[in-house]
């Protein structure tokens, strides 16, 4: 089961927790407020009253092995590089982090944080589905629980055509696009990457390595087809 922590329990931040913790993941929640702990202590695997800014006591709450750390805190913006930091120190193995503006974006990436989401907080939900699938690249909301989404070909897919994967049939989804990228040889002898995009894709057009699948069809149904390999 992938473990996650969550430190900042603002509304984005619970938004985060609580959505990962629907999905199936063990989440930690970390805020040093007790009445935003206690608000959340029934919907994650644990909640913690914690000051993640004093580096003995986030050692203590022994979190250093989580799949990632969400640092999830709004305005505070000192508070959240410090606690990047420590994290870092603390080999964290995945870091994202929460900027209010690219400035602290930069400082934020900086101290540590592998990925910095300069976002609002109503986005907390589609940052939970991103980290449980990080293999979606692209979301786009074509109306409630259906989406168009960008996502890897999986390795189980790979030297298989459409007619064998059947993807219709076997998940409920649309292939309506398919994005490949060429390698091509420049003047001075260097590997560029040009993405050519099949928007007609046949039954027999097999998948490569690296291949963008880009898919319509029930948000439920594009998840299955995305933790396919997890699954197993």
């Amino acid at each position: 089961m992938a473990q996650f922590a969550v430190i900042g329990l603002g509304t984005f931040g619970k938004k985060v927790a609580t959505t990962l913790a629907e999905k199936g993941a063990d989440v930690i929640a970390i805020d040093k407020s007790r009445e935003s702990v206690d608000s959340i202590k029934e919907d994650v695997s644990a909640a913690i009253v914690l000051d993640s800014t004093d580096e003995e006591a986030m050692k203590a709450a022994d979190i250093q092995d989580v799949d990632a750390a969400v640092v999830a805190l709004g305005d505070n913006q000192e508070e959240a590089i410090l606690i990047t930091a420590i994290l870092k120190k603390m080999g964290v193995s995945r870091i994202i982090a929460r900027a209010i503006n690219k400035l602290y974006a930069h400082v934020l990436k900086s101290v540590g944080a592998d990925t910095v989401i300069v976002i609002e907080e109503r986005m907390g939900e589609d940052v939970a589905k991103r980290l449980l699938s990080p293999e979606i690249y692209q979301q786009v909301v074509l109306t409630t629980g259906h989406s168009l989404v960008e996502i890897e070909v999986r390795p189980e897919f790979v030297g298989k055509s459409l007619r064998q994967l059947d993807l219709r049939k076997t998940y409920g989804v649309n292939i309506i696009a398919i994005q490949k990228k060429i390698a091509q040889v420049n003047d001075e002898g260097k590997i560029n990457y040009k993405v050519e995009v099949n928007d007609i894709p046949g039954p027999d057009d097999k998948l490569e390595k690296g291949d963008i699948l880009v898919v319509v069809g029930a948000d439920e149904s594009i998840e299955k087809m995305g933790t396919m390999e997890k699954e197993k």
